[in-house]
């Protein structure tokens, strides 16, 4: 079958190739790919700056069918519509894995960065992270449950009000579904973009966001002061990545107020307005990736029309088309760029 493998670290190095199908272990699901994503970390993986396990089928927010099912999986049979977790192994015995936060585990292994994932006609996963789809979810939708998975932890991160002011920092695709799960809690959002994420704030404002402000055109802080009686927003969920941001972030936030960091910086090590988190004695709090107790919410949120992903993927290429979706993510056109496999 062909494959889009990372063959080496470093820039580039990502060719289609042919690869063994694969095959499945006695607690294992082989599944028929449909649709696959491509994360920001699949970019960085391309660009050099992710580290995996090379050579390795990279990709890990997915769709498909059961193919074949492995002698102890009673769970699952084949031709069932699925999706599933980026999980492939933890080691099951460390407090984090105990407690279910599967995600910090330290020896734990994931789709598409050291096992091989989704940018291929099969992938083989186990039977513990996969995920039936419910019945009004499809399966263009259904690729995008793990980066809804990621939306669904970091909003669990913070305490959300009926009422509440929350700032979305980045409308970008994780940023566009942070922004939808808070919306569905009731609260009035506010979501920040570039005057070159023109097309993602005019799909905020489709999605029915209260707010969708390019901040280089128009003053945030004025509007935040005006909603809030210049207390700043209840919440902060910064989906950028950017130290800019950040810090326009930490001040717009109000006494006491809920901080979320979702975007990845491209450093470790980044200027941060330390004093307004102490003086305003702000709650800071990362969050990282998805853990199984995101899943079967965030597929219901789509089932229930609660959260609209489908409408975020704006194009669509195979996997031989690489440097296409690649193109099309850099130049800014894109929300979110979908893959599928090459059927021989």
């Amino acid at each position: 079958m062909k494959a889009l493998v990372k063959k080496e670290l470093g820039f580039g190095n990502l060719e289609i190739v042919d690869v063994e199908e694969p095959k499945v272990g006695p607690d294992q699901v082989k599944i028929l790919v449909k649709y696959s994503g491509i994360c920001g970390t699949d970019i960085h993986t391309y660009e050099g700056h992710y580290k995996v396990k090379a050579p390795v089928t990279l990709g890990h927010e997915f769709s498909g069918v059961v193919a074949e099912v492995g002698e102890n999986v009673t769970e699952f049979q084949v031709g069932d519509r699925v999706t599933s977790e980026t999980t492939y192994y933890i080691c099951g015995t460390c407090k984090y894995c105990q407690s279910g936060d599967y995600n910090l585990c330290s020896n734990r292994k994931g789709l598409g960065t050291q096992q091989d994932g989704s940018f291929a006609t099969y992938l083989i996963a186990r039977k513990e992270s996969v995920h039936k789809l419910p019945e009004n979810v499809d399966f263009l939708s259904a690729a995008m449950t793990e980066p809804l998975a990621c939306a669904h932890h970091a909003v669990k991160k913070a305490t959300i009000h009926q009422g509440d002011v929350v700032l979305v920092l980045g409308p970008g695709p994780i940023g566009l579904l942070v922004a939808q799960v808070v919306k569905d809690l009731g609260a009035k959002v506010i979501i920040t973009g570039l005057s070159n994420d023109k097309l993602r704030l005019e799909k905020a404002k489709e999605l029915g966001l209260d707010y969708a402000v390019n901040i280089q055109e128009e003053d945030v802080k004025q509007l935040v002061n005006e909603l809030t009686d210049g207390y700043g927003v209840d919440a902060v969920f910064e989906c950028t990545g950017a130290v800019p941001a950040l810090n326009m972030g930490l001040d717009l936030l109000k006494k006491k107020g809920q901080f979320v960091q979702v975007g990845i910086y491209a450093k470790s090590e980044i200027p941060i307005d330390m004093e307004k988190i102490i003086q305003k004695e702000i709650v800071f709090t990362g969050s990282r990736s998805q853990k199984p107790s995101d899943w079967e919410p965030s597929l219901a949120l789509m089932n229930e029309n609660r959260v609209n992903t489908k409408t975020l993927v704006t194009h669509q290429f195979n996997i031989s088309e690489w440097d296409k979706a690649y193109e099309a993510i850099k130049s800014g056109d894109a929300i979110k760029v979908i893959l599928t496999p090459v059927h021989e």
